[in-house]
This record gives C-alpha cells, structure tokens and sequence, in this order.
C-alpha cells in the first residue's frame, strides 16, 4: 500500500475564519471540504512544500508557522499522513484549480463533510487537548474537590468523574457537587460509565471499553446525543476505536501508551503503535497511560487529540 505525505495549513482571516477548500471532480473524494495544501514532492520539506501548494493553488504568499497536528490515515488503496501547519499569508486565496473555497466560522468547521483525515484537524482546533480523569477520593471529598478545582484552573476544560470503588450513595452526592465545579469553570463533564445518574445530573458519558460491545449501547446514547451532551469512550484496540466510531462517540481515549502505576509490570503499547491504531477511525483520539501535559506534543505528532491522564492532570 503507497504512503502519501500531504502538507496543510490551517488559514484565518481578520475575523478568525478558517479557509477550506472543496475537492473538484475528478479527484479521490470529490466534492467534500478540505485544509488546502497538497502532496510533499520527493526532496521538498514539508514547509516549502506548503509554501509552493498555496501559491500554485489559491495565489498567496504563506509563511508557516508552528504544526497543529499529524494525522496518520488509512485509506483502502494507501496510508496518508495529513501535516497540518498554522499558516499566516499574504494576498487574497482565490480558487485557481476552479476549487470552491469558504471561510467558516470555527464552530461552523464540523458542519462540512471532509475527508477521515481531516475531521481530528478539525477537533485539534475546537476540543481541549487534555483530558482529566478523576482518582476515586479518599475520606476527603474536600479536598477533592479543591484539586479538582485546581486542576481547572491549571487550564483542563475537559473532565471525565470516576471514583471506582466508592460507595454509591457518597458518590453521587460528590458527583453533583463536582459537576457544578466544572460547570462554575466553564469545563465540559461526562460520567464514566453511568448512563442514569449522568443524565439525572445533565451531563455526558464515557463508555467504559465492555459497554461498547453492548448491543444496547446505541440505543442508550440517543438521549445524549439529542440533549448535546458529549460522549467519550475508552478503547483498547482496532475493534474498541471501530465500536466507538459506529456508536457516535465525539472522542476516543487509547492507551495505555506507556506504563503507568495503577497497572505495574504492564507495557505501553508505544507511540508507534498508538499512530498505527488511530490511523483506522477519524475519531479525536487522547492518548492515555503515564503521561503529562509534556506529551502533548508527542500526541499530536501522532495523530492524537492530546493526553488523558489521572495523575498528570490533578491537583496544583
């Protein structure tokens, strides 16, 4: 199966618009809506590259700045790596392909129907690129909620609530004061695992791996779905990320990358194998297992939405 490196920028105008550019006839994947740019030529950087597709393609002048994401794809006839690059420009993009171009607004992006390569792009724009996951507490609810509330203002707008093992009734009564935290923080919240309580308190889910093969999980996601509340999932392989995908999921957690604590004497799957699996869906992806905010990097260099993380992300 041929590689393809393709290079992409992501260009906004005064009104921080975003450019898109729709696939002509003719082409693999006609008619849907792209980050302009085009394929690396054999001895090119991916930075001159880009530099000589927007002029030949919209008539500017670019200047590249720094990488947004790298996203491994598969397609049935080849395996693409879409490098998206911030791009500041100089002209007016005009269509000289006689491509349909359109500046939208970011929270319009999802509304185009793109390419798989081209949806996490989309996400590492408008989702947080870290992912809270609570420890279950001990016998101190505040002070978990204090470092609950000290990880939101470390800057996490993402948090999944988990406290495995703790009783029921204690939970859900901590459960509702911390939703309200992370709605005083303007975080978005899902639950792990508990479809009744979660929709009792108004929020998302994130499916535990076994709950994705559940027959019935479709079906139980259809109010969340309608009511706007996010849904996330934890996967473990190709068929966890392929369930995630049918059963609507807006984003995807995969690990454990690297070995982690609560799970001694168990390796990481690795980076490499991280970027193998995520090549399969076009689901935003955190990377999960051993990691920080220090491997953000790391993630989106391989196609990941950023890292999820307990002990990475919690308290000061």
């Amino acid at each position: 199966m041929k590689q393809i490196h393709v290079v992409a920028g992501v260009l906004r105008n005064t009104h921080g618009h975003v450019l898109l550019a729709r696939r002509t006839e003719g082409r693999d994947l006609a008619g849907l809506w792209e980050f302009p740019g085009g394929k690396v030529e054999a001895g090119e950087s991916p930075e001159v590259a880009l530099v000589r597709e927007l002029r030949e393609e919209l008539g500017i002048e670019a200047t590249v700045g720094a990488s947004l994401i790298c996203v491994p794809q598969q397609y049935p006839d080849k395996r693409l790596v879409l490098d998206v690059r911030r791009v500041t420009f100089r002209g007016v993009p005009k269509g000289l392909d006689g491509q349909a171009l359109a500046w939208s607004p970011l929270q319009a992006l999802v509304k185009y129907p793109m390419p798989p390569a081209d949806r996490p792009v989309v996400a590492a724009l408008m989702q947080p690129d870290r992912y809270l996951v609570t420890p279950s507490p001990t016998s101190d609810d505040e002070g978990w909620l204090a470092a609950l509330a000290q990880s939101l203002a470390r800057g996490v707008q993402r948090v999944q609530l988990r406290a495995p093992g703790l009783d029921a009734l204690r939970w859900r009564g901590l459960a509702a004061r911390a939703v309200e935290v992370c709605r005083g923080a303007k975080a978005e919240v899902v639950l792990n695992g508990d479809f009744e309580l979660a929709m009792q308190l108004g929020v998302g889910v994130h499916l535990r791996s076994a709950q994705l093969r559940d027959a019935g999980t479709v079906d139980a996601l259809a109010a969340f779905k309608s009511a706007g509340h996010a849904i996330g999932a934890s996967c473990h392989d190709a068929i966890d990320l392929r369930n995630a995908e049918v059963a609507g999921c807006d984003f995807a957690v995969l690990g454990p990358v690297q070995a982690t604590a609560s799970h001694p004497g168990q390796p990481g799957i690795g980076w490499e194998a991280f970027a193998l699996l995520r090549e399969q869906v076009s689901l935003p992806i955190y990377a999960i297992g051993g990691l920080s905010p220090s491997d953000i990097t790391y993630a989106r260099a391989h196609g990941g939405q950023g890292v999820a993380a307990i002990r990475g992300l919690w308290g000061a």
